[in-house]
């Protein structure tokens, strides 16, 4: 099976600036997902999409193919992931083979393990190329959830849990950003990762899926790091078959 890597790696974040060449533990953010994705034998190539000519160079430096910088369009606050995505991938294939999957791996995921990369690859393969979603179970459940509605608040679910326990509410699961793998025909023909549908790639591992959008978790990540910097984390993923 030949799988396409791509990091997405854009040089502007308002919310925390060059985030992706923040160093972590000592080596740039972007490293650490480079690094996870590469000795595996289904990834073909890793591909990093940037904008950015500095994250090129570490990018390059750290084994990736980066074999242009993004197109302005696609490197603005609004553009979408599944054109990043769509760009890199019909450009890829224009230049070599075609391949089986375009395996999505976002750099705010650095302490992703190769076992969870090949687990999700494991999955796809075995249900025969449908997308695969990582995710963790919801810190906070909707059926606990608010909206405001004029002067009031009011449940935002009809069905809401008020007055339950926690443990008897439906089980609610949320992407942690650090896995999406689709087949190329599938984002093509249906514009998405799988999100109406997928198989989940479930991890409760909260190191291993600690998603870096803001100081407090770039904040937090360092402190994991220098806390435990040499204790082993299990692997704790469990898988479900699809529906």
């Amino acid at each position: 099976m030949r799988i396409l890597a791509l990091i997405p790696a854009r040089g502007g974040s308002k919310r925390l600036p060059g985030k992706n060449i923040k160093l972590l533990g000592g080596k740039p953010l972007i490293t650490w997902s480079i690094e996870a994705a590469s000795g595996i034998l289904e990834i073909c190539d890793i591909l990093v999409s940037t904008d950015s000519t500095e994250i090129s160079s570490i990018a390059s430096d750290a084994g990736a193919s980066v074999p242009w910088l993004r197109p302005e369009y696609l490197s603005s606050d609004e553009a979408l992931s599944v054109d990043v995505a769509l760009h890199a991938l019909d450009w890829y294939e224009s230049k070599n083979e075609s391949v089986e999957g375009l395996l999505l791996l976002q750099p705010t995921s650095p302490f992703r393990t190769k076992a969870s990369i090949s687990e999700g690859i494991q999955l796809y393969a075995e249900n025969d190329c449908f997308p695969v979603i990582g995710v963790s179970p919801a810190d906070s459940s909707p059926f606990w959830m608010f909206k405001n509605e004029g002067e009031y608040i009011v449940p935002l679910l009809p069905n809401h849990g008020f007055g339950k326990r926690k443990q008897d509410l439906q089980e609610v699961l949320t992407p942690n950003g650090s896995f999406y793998l689709v087949h190329p025909s599938y984002l093509r023909k249906h514009h998405s990762f799988g999100e109406d549908k997928a198989i989940p790639l479930l991890n409760t591992n909260k190191r291993e899926t600690i998603d870096i959008d803001t100081t407090w978790d770039f904040e937090l990540a360092n402190l994991i790091l220098k806390n435990y910097p040499l204790l082993p984390h299990p692997h704790e993923i469990k898988t479900r078959p699809v529906d």
